[in-house]
């Protein structure tokens, strides 16, 4: 009995510790985005993959990329850095006041500058 005992108290410890560990363990939730390197690339990579790739980018559970998925149906990319058709003023437009699910973001939380750098990454494919 006592030997039941005390190894029903050693799996209970270790059921706790392994909670234990686990809880201060850091975990970083899955909507963070990573530090991106522009290096090489266009103006306005670095603050799209920061602020949009999280809703807007490849792959699965992107709420803005289904979105527009189900909304064109494949009459223009769901991807918007696949777009031809988007301007630095519809884009502004979205990000301040949001639209459908899109939420705003304020100028604290995403600065003119910024703002202007992700439209011009954007509208780079743009034709004349």
């Amino acid at each position: 009995m006592k030997k039941a005992a005390m190894l029903l108290a050693m799996a209970v410890a270790a059921l706790f510790g392994a909670r234990a560990a686990a809880a201060q363990e850091k975990v970083t939730p899955s909507w963070t985005v990573a530090t991106v390197s522009g290096q090489g690339q266009p103006k306005g990579y670095v603050e799209y993959q920061k602020y949009c790739v999280v809703c807007h980018g490849e792959g699965v559970g992107r709420p803005g990329t289904l979105a527009l998925q189900a909304k064109y149906k494949g009459a223009l990319p769901a991807l918007l850095d696949r777009r031809t058709d988007l301007t630095p003023a519809l884009i502004k437009m979205y990000v301040r006041n949001g639209i459908t699910v899109m939420p705003t973001f304020r100028k604290t939380e995403i600065s003119d500058a910024e703002l202007d750098a992700i439209a011009a990454y954007l509208t780079r494919n743009n034709k004349p």
